[in-house]
């Protein structure tokens, strides 16, 4: 049996260890956090696919992969299911940015493409990204079902979302850990349903 690494001597493993533990300390608390939130998305989420409504994702930087992520989740599962993330078009955000501002990239693609009845799930972790927050609004005023997943610090996207899951944690990694696991354990919850 091989002995444990000595965490002081090897490059990187104090690190790794700090990183578990608040990863795991998140995580513990992550269901009082947000429980009853959850079920209304997982509820949210089956009632607009049953009608055949889209659900609809952004979010900037590691927030934008992991809205990629999601909704390629779903449409690669069997049957596919409609989602779209609407970081994916970098033609539609360039062209959105140089003529309406970097706040409309996400909202203008709500508009042209949202429908009521659909979900938007908008991602930041600090919950304070303009661009995320415009989307909220412009998906409300439409008659989307809004969906905030941020942080402990709340922020303006979580009061103007239908549905809000402040994720625990404490610093940006955490938080993004939080939310894939969310989007993880929705997919999951989908899936049990076919």
């Amino acid at each position: 049996m091989p002995a444990s690494p000595d965490s002081t001597a090897a490059p990187g493993l104090a690190t790794l260890e700090l990183a578990l533990a608040a990863h795991r300390e998140a995580a513990g608390a992550l269901l009082a956090a947000v429980g009853p939130a959850f079920a209304r998305l997982v509820a949210a989420v089956r009632a607009c696919l049953a009608e055949g409504g889209t659900v609809f994702c952004c979010g900037n930087g590691g927030s934008a992969a992991d809205a990629q992520h999601f909704a390629s989740e779903l449409v690669g599962r069997t049957p596919p299911l409609r989602a779209a993330a609407l970081t994916v078009d970098p033609s539609a955000l360039t062209a959105l940015a140089n003529d309406h501002g970097y706040s409309e990239v996400f909202a203008r693609q709500v508009r042209a493409l949202g429908r009521p009845g659909d979900v938007l799930i908008a991602l930041s972790t600090s919950g304070r990204s303009p661009n995320v927050v415009r989307a909220v609004q412009v998906a409300r005023a439409q008659g989307l079902v809004t969906v905030a997943l941020g942080g402990p610090a709340g922020g303006p996207l979580i009061e103007e979302a239908d549905i809000a899951l402040c994720a625990p944690g404490q610093g940006v990694p955490r938080i993004q850990e939080m939310h894939m696991l969310l989007l993880h354990a929705l997919w999951e919850a989908l899936e049990d349903r076919s």
